[in-house]
């Protein structure tokens, strides 16, 4: 016993000095837990006009696992679309195989529609079901096919609404859903991250074409067309348009069209029947290694001006060939696809600044856009193109060669709007008028006279397509 208690002591003796050094060596360590939950500018909708205002309010993506409220939230409010074609003899596409389908977004809560134009574009009558089963005939209000955007109406109040969010803010890696009916099964959720921004695949085409989709890897197949990309907030950040198959089926990347640049399209659709665009006025290319050597650009991005438009808001402003774009009001500018979006969203008469590398020097200028009349301003329809409009289509004179190649005057039919009065006599693009009735017509201008004078009544139109034998009569009520 006498041998064991001095051990004893000995060993806590022992025990006591280790932990006092320990404490005294090895200080306690403090861990740093950063946190930085970025905050977005939104275009909140609040469901009762096309009127956005900004809310700021904090991005939450931090639990991207849990989708069950951006589901929740926005599955009521995407709607299944079928487009089919009436005929003066009858119905066609009134089957299943025959009538194309897709999805659209209710953006108002008194029924306007966002949708594809190639969704709509083979029909002329169109039938909207909601997420609750009640069905509704839609009216198209107007197309873009630049953009892939058409709007509907239907006639409805009160009725659910996505949120619009702010594509911008939008991260590659962030979490996102796509909401639409695939192979008309209802309202189906697909989730994924965002792959990559301002991506071009070359689907659409024509002089205006904007193509800056984004492009994820959530789940999207034939039937998705037209419906709701959203972020983990529910709220609208792209319109999810096309994939890219070899199968017809997904493989593993779709592409959504923008919010923002949808927000605008549907707005000009709406107020003024088509798009109003703010155009700068160049000619322009991507940058290559080699462009970027000889301009000495710090890196090989931008867009290269090849040549500027004569009167054009770009030649007024002072830029020229070899000039490089990098920047769009603060927006740094890496490719083509990016600066048509930013300078998509504007109107004629947008006041922009423009940073460019000239010889390898850096400036800022302001442009001022303009349109494809080179006029500065929104130039509403008059009265004579609200007339054609009315009707749904557009026309133009026949050109000096034309009318001497042909030996007679009359006013060519350059488009026809879809589901429109003209596109149900089943007349095509080309058609020459050469009679409103039994005038005889060689401008616009005498078309148009001759179609208010028949406002209320039913007038024909005489003429013939250019290789095609024969007169062409077709006739309708004039609004």
């Amino acid at each position: 016993m006498k041998k064991i208690l001095p051990i004893a002591l000995s060993s806590f003796c022992s025990a006591l000095i280790a932990v006092f050094l320990f404490n005294y060596f090895q200080q306690p360590k403090t861990i740093f837990v950063n946190r930085a939950d970025g905050a977005a500018m939104y275009a909140n909708y609040d469901g009762t006009d096309l009127n956005y205002s900004n809310v700021q309010r904090t991005f939450l993506s931090s639990a991207p696992t849990d989708f069950i409220a951006a589901a929740e939230k926005v599955t009521s409010a995407v709607v299944n679309i079928r487009a089919m074609e009436q005929s003066a003899y009858g119905w066609w596409g009134s089957n299943s195989h025959g009538a194309s389908s897709g999805s659209g977004v209710i953006i108002s809560n008194d029924g306007y529609i966002v949708t594809n134009n190639h969704v709509i574009e083979d029909g002329n009558k169109y039938q909207v079901t909601m997420n609750d089963h009640r069905e509704y005939e839609a009216k198209l209000i107007a197309t873009d096919p630049f953009t892939d955007i058409a709007l509907l109406k239907i006639d409805a109040k009160n009725l659910p609404t996505i949120v619009f969010g702010n594509s911008d803010s939008l991260r590659v890696g962030e979490w996102v859903l796509a909401v639409g009916n695939p192979f008309n099964l209802e309202s189906t959720v697909t989730a994924g991250i965002v792959s990559a921004k301002g991506r071009s695949i070359d689907i659409l085409e024509g002089e205006y074409t904007i193509e800056s989709f984004i492009q994820t890897d959530a789940a999207v197949n034939p039937g998705n067309s037209g419906g709701a990309l959203v972020n983990t907030n529910g709220e609208l950040v792209g319109i999810n348009t096309a994939i890219i198959t070899r199968s017809g089926k997904y493989e593993g990347y779709s592409f959504a069209i923008p919010a923002t640049l949808v927000q605008k399209i549907i707005r000009d659709l709406r107020d003024y029947g088509e798009v109003k665009r703010g155009l700068l006025g160049v000619k322009i290319g991507p940058v290559d290694g080699r462009i970027a050597q000889e301009l000495k650009l710090p890196a090989v991005e931008g867009v290269y001006i090849s040549s500027v438009t004569p009167g054009g808001g770009a030649e007024e402003a002072g830029l020229k060939s070899d000039d490089v774009i990098v920047g769009i009001n603060g927006m740094r500018i890496r490719s083509i696809p990016e600066l048509q979006e930013q300078v998509g969203r504007m109107h004629p008469g947008a006041l922009i600044k423009l940073e460019y590398i000239r010889s390898g020097k850096r400036s800022v200028i302001d442009v001022t856009l303009k349109d494809k009349d080179m006029a500065s301003k929104i130039v509403v329809k008059s009265d004579d193109n609200t007339v054609l409009g009315a009707m749904g289509f557009s026309l133009r004179e026949l050109t000096t060669d034309e009318r001497r190649k042909l030996r007679v005057s009359g006013v060519y039919v350059e488009s026809i709007k879809v589901g429109s009065i003209i596109e149900k006599t089943e007349m095509d693009p080309g058609y020459i008028i050469t009679k409103v009735g039994e005038v005889k017509v060689g401008s616009i201008q005498e078309v148009v006279n001759e179609l208010k004078k028949k406002r209320g009544s039913e007038v024909y139109l005489e003429g013939f397509y250019e290789n095609y034998p024969g007169e062409y009569y077709y006739t309708f009520m004039v609004k």
